[in-house]
């Protein structure tokens, strides 16, 4: 099971990795990247965005990405030009492994650069699973996605926002805090219903505030399904007087489950005009929702 993880670095230089089960675990780290205070490339939060859904030839071949082989994906220029044509240092992703007869890996990496020794997305057999992605853009405004697997895989990714030196917002990191737990007995509408939302007013009252950093887990699931992780059109004024409008959920995915399973990831989650996030469970069933939140951006 993957997770992005972006996390503060302790006063000697070091983070702690904590197994909290009962028995033993070998386990990979890889580093992606880092924050620095001094001036360096910003974020721009994106509403999500479908760049690559091999299922049915949206931005890639309409056929599973083969057994080592790996496929371009253009970021610069896409999203109806809302990611900039030129000056994308970096993307940030949901990538979605789906439909594989074997077990395998995939990893995003800039295109024109050699393959890394590393993994974004860890999938089983017929599994569909999801991680978020941070990957350098290549200097032709693309990145390669690779297909570690022995048998050919479906390949899903949404975009969630990109970093620039035109790009204004800063990571701001804080202290891993719990923003919601649908099962804490201070939560009083139980679990999140089948093709309903929940609305969090993140930073309703902080315009400056666009992007949060959140880590998303859902649990006792009645049925399979999906999580979409949007901003909401509505004001935290529109919800307190009751006139809010249903929202339109996006055709992008943050996490994947079935039946029984507790599934987490890592969502970069943008705030849009209003502040407000919303959790979408897509599935039938009801599941449990619980939110960490990492840190977040905000403009200068």
């Amino acid at each position: 099971m993957p997770n992005q993880v972006i996390v503060p670095i302790g006063d000697k230089g070091q983070v702690n990795l904590y197994n909290g089960s009962s028995g033993t675990v070998d386990l990979i780290a890889d580093i992606a990247g880092y924050f620095t205070q001094s001036a360096a490339s910003g974020y721009s939060p994106l509403a999500p965005y479908r760049v690559v859904d091999t299922r049915s030839g949206v931005g890639a071949p309409k056929r599973q990405l083969a057994a080592g082989a790996s496929v371009a994906v253009q970021i610069a220029g896409n999203d109806k030009k809302k990611l900039p044509s030129s000056g994308i240092t970096a993307v940030a992703l949901n990538v979605t492994a789906t439909g594989s007869p074997s077990s395998g890996f995939l990893t995003a990496y800039p295109d024109g650069k050699s393959l890394p020794t590393a993994s974004n997305v860890n999938f089983s057999k017929g599994q569909t699973i999801a991680n978020s992605v941070i990957v350098p853009v290549g200097s032709d405004g693309r990145i390669r996605i690779y297909n570690g697997g022995k048998k050919p895989v479906s390949v899903v990714i949404d975009a969630v926002g990109y970093y620039s030196a035109a790009s204004r917002s800063a990571y701001l990191p804080m202290y891993p805090t719990r923003y919601l737990d649908t099962r804490a007995k201070t939560w009083k509408y139980g679990p999140l219903e089948g093709g309903g939302y929940i609305d969090m007013p993140l930073s309703s009252d902080y315009p400056d505030v666009t992007g949060w950093v959140l880590n998303a887990t859902v649990t006792s699931t009645k049925s399979s399904g999906y999580l979409t992780v949007s901003p909401d059109p509505n004001s935290y004024q529109a919800y307190q007087g009751g006139w809010e409008v249903w929202p339109t959920k996006p055709g992008s995915s943050s996490l994947n489950w079935l039946r029984g399973q507790t599934v987490p990831n890592l969502v970069q989650a943008s705030t849009g005009s209003t502040g407000i996030v919303d959790f979408w469970n897509t599935g039938k069933g009801t599941v449990n929702l619980v939110v960490d939140a990492f840190g977040y951006y905000q403009n200068d």
